[in-house]
């Protein structure tokens, strides 16, 4: 009774009745059936009250007397202002903002959407921001986005790597529709196996993510929402070719089977040919290679009903030559005539998404997630092997709904993951299984008003990393008139794959050294760490022309952490942490439209990522503790026709970068402390003749700035001192590309 009684006080604030304007937000498929619009802002207009709208596009504020216009607005769909005198319910659609040929949907403040209502810190890029780069695949979509630091990692496979709050990505949580996809053996190159062409919408989430996508989520989450059948073009191909040899083809072919029933073909492939030496060096600036990309996608919706969902299967095969300019494989293999390496990938994966909304209960929802894939690398460094096989699984089953009114919300499922790995580093057998099974609880509080949180907890057991529990923790509050305070909190746990996530080392001489003895993988314990954020956005008026400001303050800090010590020129070192290792991430962001048509996006970057080697205390290497970022994009009107022209330029400055010691090298193969400090450009220019066709043409690098002795001991690679991976800049020198874009 007792137990009845503090429930039954906890849920009566909820119980009570009020005043309140209900409905749910919608939009028209290629079909004309109306689906609920998830995400949506709704609130009062010149007031502090708002909310977003759920799953199922439904939505809760209270009714305020003193305030009649209630504004509704969506990524790269119509704002509307409704005049709303009292309490109702209502159903109101949103126009998509192309669909009287309109060009809002291009501009920068609608492709990248800063949420002032979300309890966490979350940017939203949708297809308009990926058209201002040739964005050719998912690791190439962050170059106009400050959120997200894009490097290289090695001087022979030219790969780009991702890093958030100064962490690489390892320790983000990279999914697909929420399911993880970018992890084990893809670490390194699976953003590469995502077209830019298939992707929708993608939202990065800083600090501890949510516990309903599991636990390895440490500095952030990275989610690629992909193209829908029922609202991606009928046909759509792109083409794209650069001055260095690489050619690429998309084409998107989607059919409505019934007023339900709709499916898409993807197709994607890639090819590059030419032997690119700009530095003479003897080893090719960039990977000679092909990849065939396929993806069938099922999508089934039934609104009348509730039920959604969609099915996923793709193929990839993806082949990768590097190395000397001179060797062939055919005779040069394991062999010391040439130095050379081949990457060669087979992938096959399927998912299934499954939805359920009660239809006469609306903020109560079953979802169900299943993913099966297989991941074949067969590779050589030089005398080398790295062979790794990757089995996966994964099944999320969740329910949602409320506790009293939608003010208060909650998620709880189960989760189960298993990950089969079979390793071969040369002789050296290191398979493994990876199995897991764990329980959420995610509870959701808003007051329409001021205030908003999200705190979850999530217990799960591993057979390799033990038992756990798993809290998550986001608030929202809202001090002043266009104004958002955000603060987090989080614990992230995962398992090093020392192997996957550095394949850089095997291009070097270095002796591979594991000096773990006790734990279960590789002798390593699993990481472990918190994650601590702040984050303040405030919207402002200059020049009659709005744009925002935004400062984040993150501190990651490990419990555990496998160190990865480059220190030693002829080793490359893994062993648990014993000390302190801690990153702190500040970033101040500036938005705003300087002039018609101008949107202008500025960011300033501090790292100071540290950590207790074998050696002493040192900044992580290779890492710019300031960096500058500056986005200028430019559409002109559109015609009747749709025709118009857009322009982006985007700058990037880093700061000196801590090299690895190279002392114990002979004099004429030792670096400096320090990198030089540098700056890249990028710039595109888009000519759209009409709502179908479009052209671009574009540069990467236009400084032409190239890293000097990207390979270490190029004239000898069998020798002690051949090193590929100290890489702080391009290997690469000013490139430019064109590409067309014709939709049907």
């Amino acid at each position: 009774m007792k137990k009845f009684f503090v429930f039954a006080l906890f849920c009566l604030p909820y119980l009570v009745c009020s005043q309140n304007v209900e409905g749910v937000i919608l939009e028209s498929d290629s079909g004309g059936k109306d689906i609920g619009l998830q995400g949506a802002n709704i609130y009062w207009l010149n007031s502090q009250t708002g909310t977003i709208s759920g799953e199922d596009g439904s939505f809760t504020i209270p009714f305020i007397p003193e305030h009649t216009q209630l504004v509704v607005s969506y990524v790269g769909f119509h704002s509307d202002t409704l005049i709303i005198n009292e309490p109702q319910k209502l159903r109101h659609r949103l126009r998509p903002s192309n669909e009287l040929e309109e060009v809002v949907v291009q501009k920068k403040r609608d492709a990248l959407q800063k949420s002032y209502f979300s309890p966490q810190n979350v940017v939203t890029i949708n297809s308009a921001e990926l058209l201002k780069a040739a964005c050719c695949n998912l690791s190439e979509s962050f170059e106009t986005n400050p959120s997200i630091d894009v490097n290289f990692s090695d001087a022979l496979t030219g790969t780009k790597q991702i890093q958030m709050l100064g962490l690489t990505s390892p320790y983000l949580l990279i999914t697909q529709e929420n399911i993880p996809m970018v992890r084990g053996a893809s670490q390194v190159y699976g953003l590469s196996f995502t077209p830019g062409t298939w992707v929708e919408s993608i939202q990065i989430t800083k600090g501890g993510g949510s516990v309903v996508n599991g636990y390895e989520s440490i500095s952030g989450q990275i989610n690629a929402e992909l193209v829908k059948p029922f609202t991606d073009k009928r046909l759509f191909v792109n083409g794209y070719a650069n001055m260095n040899g690489r050619l690429e083809l998309n084409t998107h072919v989607n059919h409505a089977l019934s007023d339900k029933w709709s499916t898409g073909l993807y197709l994607h492939g890639n090819y590059r040919n030419a032997e690119e030496d700009g530095n003479k060096d003897g080893f090719l600036d960039a990977p000679l290679g092909n990849q065939i990309n396929i993806l069938n996608r099922w999508q089934y919706q039934n609104v009348e009903k509730g039920w959604v969902s969609f099915i996923n299967v793709r193929f990839l095969n993806d082949e990768k030559q590097t190395g000397q300019t001179n060797f062939d494989p055919r005779m040069d293999k394991f062999t010391n005539n040439s130095w050379g390496s081949e990457i060669d990938t087979r992938r096959f994966d399927s998912s299934l998404k499954l939805g359920y909304v009660f239809p006469e209960l609306p903020f109560q929802s079953l979802g169900f997630q299943s993913a099966y894939s297989l991941h074949k690398q067969d590779s050589y460094f030089g005398l080398s092997r790295y062979n790794i096989d990757h089995e996966s699984s994964y099944t999320n089953l969740q329910f949602s709904s409320i506790i009293g009114d939608t003010r208060s919300k909650f998620k709880t499922g189960v989760t189960f993951a298993y990950d089969g790995y079979t390793e071969m580093v040369n002789a050296m057998d290191f398979s493994r299984v990876d199995k897991s099974i764990g329980a959420f609880f995610e509870y959701s509080y808003d007051d329409l008003k001021k205030l908003s949180l999200t705190a979850g907890v999530r217990a799960d057991s591993h057979n390799n990393l033990g038992s756990f529990i798993t809290p998550r923790l986001h608030v929202r509050y809202l001090p002043w008139e266009r104004g958002s305070i955000k603060a987090s909190v989080g614990r992230g746990r995962k398992a090093a794959n020392i192997f996957a996530e550095n394949q850089q080392m095997f291009g070097s001489a270095r002796e591979i050294k594991i000096s773990g003895q006790d734990g279960n993988i590789y002798g390593l314990d699993a990481e472990d760490a918190w994650n601590y954020g702040v984050g303040i956005l405030q919207g402002f008026t200059l020049f009659q022309r709005s744009g925002n400001i935004a400062l984040d303050y993150y501190i990651t800090d490990f419990n555990n952490q496998v160190v990865v010590d480059w220190e030693d020129p002829q080793a490359i070192s893994f062993y648990n942490l014993e000390g302190k290792s801690a990153a702190r991430s500040f970033q101040i962001e500036v938005n705003h439209e300087l002039l018609e048509n101008v949107e202008v996006r500025t960011a300033y970057k501090f790292y100071d990522v540290e950590t207790d080697y074998v050696s002493g205390a040192l900044q992580k290497p290779l890492q710019a503790q300031h960096r500058f970022f500056a986005n200028v994009g430019y559409v002109t009107n559109a015609k009747e026709n749709g025709s118009q022209w857009r322009a982006d330029y985007t700058l990037h400055t880093l700061g000196k970068q801590r090299l690895p010691s190279t002392a114990s090298n002979p004099a004429a193969y030792q670096l400096g402390e320090y990198s030089p400090s540098f700056s890249l450009m990028n710039a595109q220019i888009t000519k759209v003749f009409s709502d179908n066709f479009e052209i671009y043409i574009g540069g990467e690098n236009l400084t032409d700035y190239v890293q000097d002795l990207p390979v270490i001991g190029a004239e000898n690679p069998f020798g002690t001192n051949f090193d590929t991976t100290i890489i702080y800049g391009p290997t690469m020198g000013r490139m430019f590309y064109t590409g067309f874009r014709y939709k049907l």
